[in-house]
């Protein structure tokens, strides 16, 4: 028999420890399995004609909410010129409506739900000359140290330029209402003499970035802590370990172990979601704003670790004023990047069972992102949206540093200067088209002199010429231009830009005057 599993990704730079790990504990109990990536921007004719030309006796699909929709299409054409070929979908947004989805499928030849490992295997060694088609598979719970360690196998040349996965535990002791690691309260920590092994592999093949698929990596505070102090110890100055974290749960002696880091060892992720404490409540979130603000102003101070903060639109108990409030608070804390996330009605979650209560409009398919509540209209939706937009374009991409502090500060608010812009943007048109890094610029300051004109919504004037030599700062700061733009001052007589000498949290090159 050929097994076959598949995977789709977001993008190529991602990887899919699902498939990987589906594929290495079946062949640890002796059953080979053959895997094939793809990602959601390749031709659907392309996959579909790559995974027929596999002759594989069965089909496995990996299924979440980017590529659901791509799947769907995929298997419907693939059982058109296959009909005898069993087909099974599997991962999380399949597991939590499985009688639905072979409803809509009725082709299929079952849904996996949950947990795979264990029951991928014992699939397998079914009978499939008796094979009876439409099954729900429950999930079977496996011990994290029996799975194999998936990249020990693998030919580390192939992942060279992607972003590699790994868990060092499963579960979630926390019951986020819009989350569905919440649903599953089995959690089991890898052994750390397994954990420290793994880690080695990644420094020795310098492995560019790790991310941590644990969902509260730090809940547990032994297991945490060993393994940042490992990767300190035995740090070789080239991979980076991505972690997702709750702030508050950070104890000094992290902390101590954090600020002995070199600078770009490890990044944090932090989930503020909201700082409006009845919102906090409702979505079962027990973290105190003031001590999350506390604990990321101290590891700002290092000055050696990236850090990301979320927020989510949508939530219950937080309408646009308050939102903006909570957008405000989080710029405030200065983090390396700020992302402005819209709440996804996902099956299975509390989120889900409450949406009538909270009167949650919400997208019918993949990847059910709100479209309005009790509390925020569409409208203001759609604004939150341009907001969003302007903070991953002027903020998050890190090349604006220089110039930005100082427009925002002729607004009222953070929030206010990038609604401004936004609306800046959708006022000329410019928010559908695709624009070079240099014409971002120059409708900065197009903006800045609408600005200055009264019609851009600043509460103060915009030194224009300042802002053309902190906008020229920030050219240089990333690249010697060949060319530099009409509106570009010459810096030569006051900065010298070394290109070989670059931040590593911000990849900008060091500026000397």
């Amino acid at each position: 028999m050929k097994y076959l599993l598949a995977a789709v990704n977001a993008k190529y730079i991602h990887s899919n420890l699902a498939v990987y790990s589906l594929k290495a504990f079946a062949e640890k109990k002796g059953i080979p399995v053959e895997m094939k990536e793809y990602t959601i921007n390749q031709p659907k004719d392309y996959i579909l004609k790559d995974i027929y030309l596999q002759k594989a006796d069965a089909v496995f699909f990996s299924c979440y909410i980017w590529n659901i929709s791509y799947i769907e299409s995929i298997v419907k054409n693939l059982h058109e010129v296959s009909p005898k070929l069993p087909i099974f979908l599997g991962g999380p947004e399949v597991s939590f409506d499985a009688p639905k989805v072979l409803e809509r499928l009725p082709f299929l030849a079952g849904v996996l739900v949950g947990e795979g490992e264990e029951t991928f295997a014992e699939l397998l060694n079914c009978d499939w000359d008796n094979l009876q088609w439409g099954q729900i598979y429950d999930s079977i719970p496996v011990c994290m140290d029996d799975l194999p360690f998936v990249y020990e196998t693998m030919d580390m040349a192939e992942l060279e330029h992607r972003i590699l996965y790994y868990e060092s535990s499963r579960g979630c002791p926390f019951s986020c209402s819009y989350c569905l690691s919440s649903v599953d309260k089995h959690l089991r920590f890898r052994s750390l003499e397994l954990v420290k092994k793994e880690l080695q592999f990644f420094i020795d093949h310098k492995v560019p970035q790790v991310k941590f698929v644990d969902r509260t990596f730090n809940c547990k505070k032994e297991h945490a802590l060993a393994i940042w102090s490992y990767i300190l110890e035995h740090d070789q100055g080239y991979t980076n370990f991505h972690f997702e974290v709750a702030a508050d749960l950070l104890t000094d002696e992290m902390l101590e172990v954090m600020a002995a880091m070199r600078p770009g060892l490890i990044q944090l992720e932090i989930g503020v979601q909201s700082t409006n404490t009845e919102t906090l409540e409702a979505i079962r979130r027990t973290m105190k704003f003031e001590k999350v603000a506390e604990i990321v102003n101290h590891i700002h101070s290092f000055k050696n670790i990236h850090q990301h903060l979320d927020l989510i639109a949508g939530l219950p108990y937080e309408n646009f004023e308050r939102f903006c409030r909570s957008f405000n608070d989080v710029y405030a804390l200065g983090p390396n990047q700020l992302q402005l996330g819209f709440l996804k009605v996902l099956k299975g979650s509390y989120m889900y069972q409450m949406a009538e209560h909270y009167d949650c409009r919400y997208q019918k398919e993949a990847p059910y992102e709100v479209l309005s509540t009790k509390w925020l209209t569409y409208d203001e939706l759609i604004r939150l949206k341009s907001v969003d937009k302007m903070v991953d374009i002027y903020y998050n991409s890190g090349q604006f540093t220089t110039c930005l502090p100082m427009l925002v500060d002729v607004f009222e608010t953070p929030f206010a200067f990038f609604r401004n812009l936004g609306a800046f943007y959708e006022k000329k048109g410019y928010e559908v088209l695709s624009h070079s890094r240099i014409r971002r610029y120059d409708i900065l300051l197009e903006f800045a002199l609408d600005c200055n004109e009264g019609f851009g919504g600043s509460v103060k004037a915009i030194d224009t010429e300042e802002l053309k030599k902190r906008m020229t700062i920030d050219l240089y700061l990333r690249e010697k231009l060949k060319k530099a733009p009409a509106w570009a001052v010459d810096l030569s007589q006051e900065y010298e830009f070394d290109y070989e000498k670059r931040d590593p949290l911000t990849g900008n090159a060091q500026m000397n005057h």
